[in-house]
């Protein structure tokens, strides 16, 4: 079992930054896909950038590219999301997740979320 918590959710004015962590116990982070995933109210939970194990490879959704980056720790089971430029569309609760298939078997764990909210 991977228990995933988020933590670094909060009010910022549009423009700021704000930075998420996502710290990890039970099993090591390293092997795992890790993502941040985020919801708005009424609306679907979306994918807003993944990291491979080794960070060689991430991904970003249109909405956030050139604007979030995701990064992680893995000495220190951590994974970030460092959010720059926030505009008042970002507000949403933010999930890490964390994802490992092993001989077709899916390893899927969730964190509670943490809220960012993007207002004046």
């Amino acid at each position: 079992q991977v228990q995933l918590v988020e933590s670094g959710g909060g009010l910022v004015q549009p423009g700021g930054s704000l930075r998420l962590s996502c710290a990890a116990s039970g099993r090591t982070l390293s092997t795992y896909v890790m993502s941040w995933f985020r919801q708005a109210p009424g609306r679907e939970r979306e994918l807003v950038a993944a990291i491979t194990s080794t960070s060689a490879i991430t991904n970003y959704a249109e909405s956030v590219k050139g604007r979030f980056t995701i990064s992680r720790d893995n000495a220190k089971n951590t994974v970030y999301l460092a959010m720059n430029s926030l505009k008042p569309e970002d507000t949403a609760v933010y999930y890490c997740n964390a994802r490992r298939v092993v001989s077709g078997l899916v390893m899927n764990y969730w964190g509670e979320g943490t809220l960012v909210t993007v207002s004046s």
